[in-house]
């Protein structure tokens, strides 16, 4: 299971967006976004860290990649990720 917490996540829209990006390197990915918390955990049957991050961040996103068990501190979105902000 990979983490990101993704601060310009910030509707239903940009998990689409997201989740769509991550699908388009890895078909077969298992992605899951919580808006509550900014955190998208994808679970990858082709992708690293590293595809997985370029993907979202292709999308207009800032993925930060985090451990499942660490709380992600003090970590602000340098841009807005769509047209909800």
């Amino acid at each position: 299971m990979i983490t990101f917490e993704v601060q310009d996540m910030t509707c239903g829209h940009c998990v689409s967006s997201i989740t769509k990006a991550v699908r388009a390197i890895d078909q077969g990915a298992q992605v899951s976004a919580d808006l509550a918390t900014h955190r998208v955990r994808i679970e990858s049957t082709e992708s690293d860290t590293t595809r997985l991050s370029d993907a979202i961040r292709e999308a207009g996103y800032t993925p930060v990649p985090i451990a499942d068990n660490e709380m992600a501190v003090g970590q602000a979105a340098p841009r807005s990720g769509c047209c909800c902000r």
